[in-house]
């Protein structure tokens, strides 16, 4: 009888625990479109202006990751994704986060919009413009890219590299 019930109550616990892991995996991967009024100052976001996109074609995407080594450049652990077409130029972001905390932001340029990674086209950058080289790979330490984010906006530049 006494195993009987603490196989229910170990059963049970098991399920409390998967409910309550639910909601964490439900806040990765939101796509969100570029809505530039969530920058009206009301809520915590990050409005990015990306600087030197270089042509008119493809795709720029932005994501937000989660200012943490376990997430940082973690394939499927961003928070929130903008996907939009390429202007040749500078264009602005807003990237709307769950609040106060830190966060990095992570900019692709598919210059031919296949979805892949195309090294000696495609162009990128991140928060606080970190230097990129053979050593890292693309992949500076999350020290290199986190900033803050208050109650308000954050407004960062981030400048575009292509090889």
């Amino acid at each position: 009888m006494k195993t009987l019930r603490f196989a229910a109550l170990a059963a049970a616990l098991g399920l409390a625990g998967l409910a309550t892991s639910a909601p964490a995996v439900a806040q990765y991967k939101q796509q969100i479109g570029n809505d530039m009024s969530r920058c009206d100052g009301s809520h915590s976001a990050v409005r990015v202006t990306v600087n030197g996109i270089s042509r008119s074609t493809g795709a720029i995407r932005v994501q937000a990751y989660r200012g943490t080594a376990a997430d940082w450049l973690v394939k499927g652990r961003w928070l929130s994704r903008i996907q939009v077409p390429a202007r040749r130029g500078s264009m602005t972001f807003c990237v709307p986060v769950a609040g106060p905390g830190t966060y990095a932001i992570a900019v692709r340029h598919d210059v031919n919009g296949n979805g892949g990674t195309d090294i000696t086209t495609d162009g990128g950058g991140m928060s606080n413009n970190p230097p990129i080289n053979i050593f890292n790979l693309g992949k500076p330490n999350v020290r290199q890219t986190a900033i803050t984010v208050g109650n308000d906006v954050k407004a960062i530049t981030i400048n575009m590299r292509y090889m």
